[in-house]
């Protein structure tokens, strides 16, 4: 099948990129939170098929010439409190019975997707200067979920949930805002090296991989949504995630000037000192610029690095995160229950519209050309050919798989289909 074209038109990329606008928690779910979602989960497709043909320069001048960077980050930051205050209260209430799940899984897919997003533009040094302060509260936010990933095994039982993958996400995200380490201001390199101690938190993923384990004797490693069985050749080949936290070890640790600001204290070198034990031959081959990161740890193996220079600066501190908990504070059960009237308990019409419209935004030859593999089967796992004729959203390898599936699938296939 021929890849399909652009997603959006330019004049449709920049009329849904202008539109971008900020919302309060409360609103999360409405009707004009939901044309939001729906314009960046359009602009998260386009910046996904623009990046694999090498075209993503129109909508990365967009989002940084209208100023919608820092947007994308409140937007963020809204949806990942709403899912930690209002969610569990919203869940508690007596009156919330759902007649479906579904307008509840758009928002918790929302922050999935403006992650996504984030990670496809924030390649470009231009998107990264143009978040401005908001720069902290990302900062802070890629800590959050690195802290999760490093330290809650769970986390890799739930590998097919949207945590774990918007943690992975978010750990692409923090690569790229260290490969500018040098043009960053102050404030973002003290919030990475000294309030957050990130160096510490990547020398645990490398130590843990997160997103590696043994079943049954079997090393399985996770890439493009699922875990893969590694075949006894393929064991000590670098992943794509691998490289993420080596390449943000090497911009952390290498650059002069984060050395400069980083305390290389007792403990903080007895932790680093860990990555030499990974440091192999075979790992430097893939990955070259480790030779230097080598010579580094060499040097402080044996060395007492001279205490940080304590610069004299009025030191900016994130506020989007803080704002927004302020603005809503005790306000969490009055904010449920508005959404449980006004926004989760929508009429059999409302339902099957909203369902309509989120297959329209996921077209099917879009979703195809998304996808890093070909169709599985939604019951045996096996690779599919056949398509539920009614909804066109579920693939089976036979007939028989798709009677097994039909009563499990029928509401969700009403919905789409009307």
């Amino acid at each position: 099948m021929a890849a399909p074209g652009p997603v959006l038109l330019p004049g449709e990329a920049e009329a849904l990129v202008r539109a971008l606008q900020g919302t309060e928690l409360r609103d999360i779910g409405g009707q004009r939170w939901l044309r939001q979602q729906e314009a960046v989960e359009k602009l998260n497709m386009d910046a996904i098929l623009s990046a694999s043909a090498g075209q993503e320069q129109l909508l990365t001048e967009l989002l940084v010439t209208y100023a919608k960077i820092p947007v994308l980050i409140g937007e963020l930051i809204s949806v990942e409190i709403w899912k930690h205050k209002v969610f569990p209260v919203l869940c508690r209430l007596q009156d919330f019975k759902p007649r479906s799940t579904f307008p509840i899984y758009i928002v918790l897919h929302h922050e999935a997707s403006i992650i996504n997003l984030l990670e496809t533009v924030f390649f470009f040094k231009e998107v990264c200067e143009s978040a401005e302060d908001s720069i902290l509260d990302l900062i802070d936010y890629c800590h959050r979920k690195l802290t999760l990933l490093a330290a809650r095994s769970e986390l890799q039982k739930q590998a097919e949930g949207m945590e774990f993958d918007i943690a992975l996400k978010a750990l692409s995200v923090l690569r790229f805002i260290t490969d500018q380490v040098e043009s960053l201001p102050l404030s973002a390199l003290t919030r990475m090296l000294s309030t957050h101690n990130l160096p510490c938190l990547l020398v645990e993923l490398v130590e843990h991989c997160p997103w590696s384990c043994r079943e049954a004797g079997k090393l399985k490693k996770y890439e493009n949504g699922t875990w893969h069985e590694v075949p006894p050749e393929d064991q000590v080949k670098m992943t794509k995630l691998d490289g993420q936290v080596w390449i943000a070890l090497l911009n952390l640790l290498l650059s002069p000037e984060c050395q400069r600001k980083y305390h290389f204290d007792g403990f903080n070198r007895s932790q680093l000192l860990k990555l030499r034990v990974f440091l192999t031959d075979v790992l430097v081959d893939q990955l070259p610029n480790l030779v230097e990161m080598q010579r580094f740890l060499s040097h402080l193996a044996v060395t007492e690095p001279a205490p940080p220079k304590k610069d004299l600066v009025l030191e900016q501190v994130p506020v989007i995160w803080d704002h927004i908990l302020k603005k809503n504070a005790g306000k969490w059960e009055a904010i449920a229950k508005h959404q449980v009237k006004r926004v989760f308990s929508p009429t059999e019409e409302e339902l099957k519209l909203q369902a309509r419209r989120w297959a329209e935004t996921y077209s099917l030859d879009m979703m195809e050309a998304l996808a890093p593999d070909k169709p599985r089967c939604r019951v045996c796992g096996t690779e599919a050919a056949k398509r539920c004729s009614r909804c066109r959203n579920e693939w089976y390898c036979s007939r028989a798989c798709q009677v097994q599936h039909w009563q499990k699938h029928k509401i969700a296939c009403n919905l789409m289909a009307g």
